[in-house]
């Protein structure tokens, strides 16, 4: 059957809207939007991560060590903004019943029985986010990223200590560049004298935690229903339980008392919006999966995961008008370099495992 030739603008059409049928009926009869729209609404997600993401880890900063506050109480900080998202879930969650349609979110009230189920990972929880702040409280925002890079490493060794699950040579390969990496940044951050070993080992222990996280989520999610902003509102709830007695153990309730900003609005404010960033980060990501496929998604993600800790590591180093040498910025594409080829290798097997190819006997649908 001949076709007519399709115009210029006629092509351009289909690209933008997506159509693999030059008569456009496919297009017409389903659903879908554009492919310009599309992009630009993931462009847009991904974007807004970014800015949540970064400005989280310079406010945090700003909180933790800076010379105006002078605020020891790094627990205290960690707590609140744990507060700030319990109480948020809490609040999205009342309005969603009152206001149907107007907000997405799942109901929430307390559960005793589920909150003991969930007290585990909350453990790990709190390791993970205190290890986090503890080591951005000591190591610059420009070594941070290093200072926490070992959480691909992890996830191997565990995985294969705890699941029995053996890794590939590849990607083996891709966690010794991180290990190379991370070493290197170690090293260039004593030879500039601006290592904090204190700082280093809370980013060491910050991904050993996020390794753990990520392995004792799956196991609590069913006591949740599955629900990811169930399983945030009772973490939170828990980490706040906990939180209170370990302040008083360290005595950062004095360093409180003692502290000349606590009825500064600013201070508030500041501390209110650290913890509004933190559960910005969960529903973006949320927005993320929910306007992506899963294919775009694990691309959005790889890109994201690679570029937004380089252009913090950037900013971080223009804004403190640091000076960095050429192997400090080598130790760095190390550890990017590394944990984008592990996950590109990952996705690699794991297609391959779902898409074995024709077995031994069977017809080819290709050839004769």
């Amino acid at each position: 059957m001949n076709r007519a030739p399709l115009k210029r603008s006629r092509i351009l059409h289909m690209a933008l809207n997506g159509a693999a049928d030059p008569s456009g009926e496919a297009e017409a009869g389903s659903g879908e939007k554009p492919f310009l729209l599309r992009a630009l609404q993931i462009a847009l997600v991904v974007s807004l991560y970014w800015v949540t993401s970064i400005s989280m880890v310079f406010l945090n900063k700003y909180l933790l060590d800076s010379p105006s506050l002078r605020l020891d109480a790094p627990i205290f900080v960690t707590f609140y903004q744990c507060l700030v998202t319990t109480l948020l879930c809490k609040g999205l969650s009342t309005l969603a019943t009152c206001c149907p349609g107007a907000v997405d979110f799942p109901s929430l009230r307390l559960d005793l029985r589920v909150a003991r189920s969930v007290l585990p990972l909350s453990v790990v929880f709190i390791g993970m986010i205190t290890f986090n702040n503890l080591c951005l409280k000591y190591v610059g925002v420009a070594f941070y990223n290093v200072g926490r890079s070992l959480t691909t490493v992890f996830n191997v060794l565990l995985s294969y200590l705890l699941l029995k699950q053996t890794t590939s040579l590849y990607a083996l390969l891709t966690c010794s560049i991180i290990i190379g990496g991370f070493w290197l940044g170690v090293d260039q951050e004593e030879a500039e004298g601006t290592l904090s070993l204190v700082g280093t080992v809370f980013g060491v222990l910050a991904s050993l935690c996020v390794s753990l996280n990520a392995i004792y989520t799956k196991k609590v999610l069913p006591a949740v229903d599955g629900s990811i902003w169930r399983l945030t509102f009772y973490n939170n709830l828990n980490a706040c339980a906990l939180f209170l007695p370990l302040l008083l153990l360290l005595g950062e309730h004095q360093a409180l008392l003692d502290f000349a900003q606590l009825d500064s609005a600013h201070f508030w404010g500041m501390m209110t919006l650290g913890g509004l960033f933190g559960f910005a980060i969960g529903y973006v990501t949320g927005v993320q999966i929910k306007f992506t496929s899963p294919l775009t998604h694990n691309v959005a993600g790889t890109v994201s995961g690679t570029a937004k800790p380089c252009a913090q590591t950037v900013l971080a180093v223009l804004y403190f008008e640091e000076t960095k040498s050429f192997l400090w910025w080598t130790s760095n594409a190390m550890v990017l370099g590394g944990s984008s080829a592990y996950t590109w290798v990952r996705g690699w097997e794991m297609k391959s495992q779902e898409d074995p190819g024709p077995r031994e006997g069977e017809k080819s649908t290709v050839g004769v």
